[in-house]
């Protein structure tokens, strides 16, 4: 299975990029577990390997990091220029 961004074949409603708002909307709020996320915005109609995709994503890029020994995710803010 592949990461899917969007392209011309994959809308960008379809893509992996389309759950970063609600991910990092959710950490903003509070840290929490991987599991806790995943409980908070996985439905029926979510899989969760999408999910996971966007959360390495969204580690690569610096946007959340895991805090108190590797058990919870964390929003990065960044002081804007």
């Amino acid at each position: 299975c592949s990461m899917r961004l969007p392209n011309k074949v994959t809308q960008y409603s379809k893509s992996v990029i389309a759950k970063f708002p609600e991910i990092l909307t959710v950490l903003r709020e509070q840290d929490m577990t991987p599991n806790e996320l995943l409980e908070s915005i996985a439905g029926d109609r979510e899989n969760m390997s999408e999910i996971l995709d966007a959360l390495d994503c969204l580690f690569a890029l610096r946007k959340i990091e895991l805090v108190q020994e590797g058990s919870r995710l964390h929003y990065v803010e960044r002081d804007s220029v």
